[in-house]
């Protein structure tokens, strides 16, 4: 007789970056209960980034009703099945509220200092940290090359992939210094022949629109044309990226593009991209002290964007990127 395959319940954020931080748990149900049937119960924007993701068989989608209106919903959907592990990253209620063999819930006394992919990772009793990971489907890389190539066909070139928008009040560097960014990039020799891809929501029109303006007949818009997943094929054909403190730098870096993430009075030194291929500019640079991302000058940006090229173009001649 066959055994019946674990089912395993993860409720995750509502935010593309804690879910991409937190990715590595994907991974982590295979290797501790293999052949696992997983149920992913997310946020709407970020859910694409579980539909094509290993051993995920549903992705349910939270959306925030009054009186939390949406955790009666899931709970519903969910208590009628014996679970052999529930993982819940929110530290809901729910989770102490269907039956289950075993219990992983986050609280706050797992935030104890630890880089957010260094804590997921104790969290779930890894030794070892658990890298955030992409799974980016066929349809998705078809959708991004559907808005990428016609804009790339008349002239090609390595592409600079920029997030200008942050959803969380603080984290959003100016839009005009966005577009004095570009202009200071456009007139640099390294970046010659370099197109420069804006990428972002359906509500980012407004913030990329000084460096699209600025980029000319060197743009390509990719902002608000497809969902998560393939503004992540986007990010993935990208030769360097550079990012406010967003979900779109957490996307940039697990798929290891070189990513410079921009700070203001936010950790960095706790929410930074994670991986070797990252760099962050914060407006302090002081560990523990803060200052407005408007103390962020184009500078400062500028001299970053050209120490990450040099670190990983002009210095990596493997074809890597």
């Amino acid at each position: 007789m066959t055994p019946t395959p674990p089912k395993v319940l993860f409720v995750t954020s509502n935010r593309i970056g804690d879910c991409v931080i937190s990715s590595g748990i994907i991974r982590e149900i295979g290797r501790q209960l293999p052949g696992a049937r997983i149920t992913v119960a997310v946020g709407r924007p970020p859910a694409p980034l579980f539909r094509s993701a290993p051993g995920v068989e549903r992705v349910i989608i939270l959306d925030k009703k009054k009186a939390a209106g949406h955790w009666l919903d899931l709970w519903k959907q969910v208590v009628g099945t014996q679970w052999d592990l529930v993982i819940d990253i929110r530290g809901s209620a729910l989770a102490w509220l269907v039956p289950t063999r075993r219990r992983i819930i986050y609280t706050r006394k797992w935030e104890t200092g630890l880089r957010k992919v260094e804590m997921v990772s104790r969290l779930m009793g890894s030794a070892t940290p658990l890298d955030p990971e992409l799974f980016i489907d066929d349809a998705a890389r078809a959708e991004a090359a559907a808005i990428i190539d016609p804009q790339l066909a008349s002239a090609p070139g390595p592409i600079l992939a920029m997030a200008p928008i942050a959803h969380q009040p603080g984290k959003s560097w100016p839009a005009d210094r966005w577009g004095a960014l570009v202009e200071r990039l456009k007139a640099e020799p390294r970046f010659d022949g370099w197109r420069f891809l804006l990428v972002g929501g359906p509500g980012d029109h407004a913030p990329a629109a000084p460096a699209l303006a600025a980029a000319g007949a060197r743009g390509i818009d990719g902002v608000g044309r497809s969902d998560i997943l393939a503004s992540a094929a986007m990010i993935d054909r990208a030769a360097l990226f550079v990012g406010n403190d967003s979900g779109l730098m957490h996307v940039s870096a697990a798929a290891g593009r070189p990513t410079l993430g921009l700070f203001g009075p936010t950790e960095w030194w706790l929410y930074g991209p994670w991986g070797p291929r990252t760099r962050t500019v914060a407006s302090n640079e002081t560990r523990g002290q803060f200052a407005p991302i408007e103390d962020l000058s184009v500078d400062h940006v500028f001299e970053g964007v050209l120490a990450l090229h040099d670190a990983f173009i002009t210095g990596d001649r493997s074809g890597s990127t």
